[in-house]
């Protein structure tokens, strides 16, 4: 009887992350300010409803459902300064240019060593920023300090000193490099894979509906996190794309659709337009504005990465496909004047971390704040691998998220055979995920099979 109430107790446990929280409360309510909505009367209910407990807020779903979907419906405010559309025909055209496309006609050797280490990268990345996932920077870096190890310059272990894992609330089970022999599953590799599999289905042409169709057919509920649960719930409810994306969805502009970009960079080598517009099509079933904008973003970048140098052009490669006059935009401007005008990286942590409140889960998980992150990674990382993706990992926030996308940037400007072993070896070429079909997998063919989906992309969109 007891294992049967304890069973019971746990699934109305699981049961209650499908329902409104008061979290989801708050970040509804500093996600319509960022938008530049007009809260009026409402602004007492949010203020209400958020002062419940989880508990309490069950018997109130019809009020938060009420409340979500009036707020849906709020004017923006006069003088708002930013144009953050969300249909991709509307975001073409406040893009500040269409941007370069380049020879795709590399030697296929190059273009699967470029391809191969992006895939490296991304797994390597992630691995370095899994176990300290949800840890504040005085955890992270007293860690580092207390182990003489600051700054971050390798990856994390959890056979330290007993007192100083009791300090640090040091839980192994988080993929710390000593106890894997591997690349664990992690959403942020599950979704790459996921973008092989849609593109190996449907091909370039693709559609929200299909990405919609992908997840209900292969993603578990539960493996999915904030906006990307909120559109699975959508789904069942009946609520197709684009709809999905905003339906009573506070997470919107969260960083999901983001780590989701990184294969239609890969598919579409030359042609950061293409790979924008793919993104935008797997981030649209799930997100609005910023959250589209940073998948176009790093799907760009990825594109443009293997012809590119400079760091700085891979990221203006990235912004030439979003709107110029977006928070995002504007953001990731700032970065790059810090770097120009000489900030070390310690000054630029700084002013991340000024802007954004770590504690606070809207600027944590958020696409603006981890969009400086990446681009922090890559500009004070400076074409070196182990800098970039340390110093992304160090600078907090979703580290696992920035350190994958960083990791996997970096990778696809070097090239696997250019990459350390020190950050690739520990990978065994292989990689955990909770696909069908694909439980563990070597990173090599994922690379000859995205290779593969990328030929036909380039062969039909020639014919």
């Amino acid at each position: 009887g007891g294992a049967a109430f304890d069973r019971g107790s746990e699934a109305r446990m699981k049961l209650r992350n499908l329902y409104i929280s008061p979290q989801d409360l708050r970040v509804e309510h500093c996600q319509l300010i960022d938008e530049g909505r007009d809260l009026g009367g409402l602004e007492r209910e949010f203020e209400r409803l958020e002062a419940l407990s989880e508990e309490e807020l069950l018997a109130h779903q019809d009020r938060c459902n009420a409340l979500l979907d009036e707020a849906a419906r709020l004017p923006r405010v006069v003088g708002y300064p930013y144009h953050e559309p969300s249909d991709l025909e509307s975001i073409r055209a406040a893009r500040p240019g269409t941007g370069e496309v380049f020879d795709a006609d590399l030697d296929e050797r190059d273009l699967f060593d470029r391809v191969h280490g992006a895939w490296l990268g991304r797994a390597a990345g992630c691995l370095l920023g899994k176990p300290v996932e949800g840890w504040l920077s005085a955890r992270m870096w007293g860690f580092l300090q207390d182990l003489g190890k600051y700054p971050l310059g390798d990856y994390f272990r959890c056979d330290v000193d007993p007192g100083l894992a009791e300090k640090y609330e040091i839980r192994p089970e988080r993929g710390f490099i000593n106890l894997v022999d591997h690349m664990p599953e992690d959403d942020d590799t599950n979704y790459t894979v996921a973008g092989l599999l849609i593109l190996k289905k449907h091909g370039a042409d693709f559609r929200p509906h299909d990405v919609a169709g992908f997840w209900l057919e292969n993603l578990p509920v539960l493996h999915t996190w904030t906006a990307e649960r909120v559109a699975y719930r959508n789904f069942l409810n009946g609520v197709d794309p684009p709809a999905s994306a905003t339906c009573r969805n506070p997470y919107r502009e969260w960083i999901g659709a983001q780590i989701r970009a990184d294969f239609y960079g890969y598919a579409a080598q030359g042609n950061p337009e293409l790979a924008a517009e793919m993104a935008w099509r797997d981030a649209s079933v799930s997100h609005v504005k910023n959250g589209i904008y940073g998948s176009m973003w790093v799907a760009a970048m990825l594109a443009a990465a293997p012809f590119l140098r400079d760091t700085r052009h891979v990221i203006e490669a990235g912004l030439a496909q979003i709107p110029a006059r977006c928070r995002l935009a504007e953001a990731i401007a700032e970065v790059i004047g810090w770097h120009g005008q000489g900030d070390n990286f310690e000054q630029a942590v700084g002013k991340i971390h000024r802007r954004w409140d770590e504690t606070f889960p809207h600027h944590w998980c958020h696409t603006v704040s981890n969009a400086q992150v990446v681009a922090l990674g890559l500009l004070w990382g400076g074409g070196d691998f182990e800098k970039s993706v340390c110093r992304a990992v160090q600078a907090c926030f979703d580290t696992d998220c920035n350190g994958a996308t960083v990791g996997s940037l970096a990778g696809m400007m070097l090239g696997a055979h250019n990459l350390p072993q020190k950050w690739t070896g520990p990978l065994n070429n292989r990689l955990e995920t909770g696909l069908a079909g694909y439980n563990l997998v070597e990173l090599d063919s994922l690379a000859a099979e995205g290779l593969e989906v990328s030929k036909r992309i380039r062969k039909m969109r020639q014919t």
